[in-house]
């Protein structure tokens, strides 16, 4: 299988995190959003949405957005449970990051790492703290009484949450008021596979190839 993304984007870092620690032999082709690659019509043809990551399975089939494809990948396995409450807590988790986690940390983050605060801008990206805070105080209100985000046991949940949450200092916010966040996210970087935000794993032959 090939995966389509850039390992500095949280939303593709979700995956290649899922992909390491399942051991799943893989090609990651880089895709270079600031230079408009996402735009051009081979990428189309894999998501007409142009947007990253984008994942291409052996037979052809072509699969996005973060969070439906890391669910995909983690079927049948430990880390998405077979539980039905469990199952919904699982999404839950993850919708709660692509509308009230995302749209703020991430935000504020590319704003200030990838454009360095450009003072056109600055307006914005203090308009994402209030509403980053906010996303964090649930987090930690959970990991108060949880080890993970759906209880005792790590799941795709805590890797959709973990990928923008372990770098939102990057985008002004100070994570050392949530104490139950930070020893939440030491208990995620201590499982298997781990692998760090905007590098590529030895661990497959594949992972290391990126055109």
């Amino acid at each position: 299988m090939k995966v389509f993304g850039d390992m500095a984007s949280g939303n593709c870092y979700k995956v290649k995190l899922t992909l390491e620690q399942l051991a799943i032999p893989h090609e990651w082709h880089h895709v270079n959003i600031l230079e408009g690659e996402t735009k051009r019509p081979d990428f189309l043809r894999l998501n007409p949405n142009g947007k990253i990551p984008a994942l291409l399975l052996d037979d052809g089939t072509t699969l996005s957005e973060s969070n439906a494809i890391i669910d995909y990948l983690a079927e049948g396995t430990a880390l998405y449970p077979t539980d039905r409450l469990a199952r919904a807590r699982v999404l839950q988790w993850q919708f709660f990051e692509q509308y009230s986690h995302e749209p703020y940390i991430a935000v504020a983050r590319y704003i200030s790492k990838y454009l360095g605060l450009p003072e056109s801008r600055r307006q914005e990206y203090e308009s994402k703290q209030a509403g980053g805070i906010k996303a964090l105080q649930v987090m930690e209100g959970q990991l108060k009484q949880t080890r993970f985000l759906v209880g005792k046991d790590y799941s795709v949940a805590d890797i959709s949450l973990y990928a923008y949450t372990h770098v939102a200092d990057e985008g002004g916010f100070d994570l050392s008021a949530f104490p139950a966040v930070v020893a939440w996210l030491s208990r995620v970087k201590a499982q298997p596979g781990h692998v760090t935000i905007g590098t590529r794993s030895p661990k497959h032959p594949g992972a290391n190839r990126a055109t």
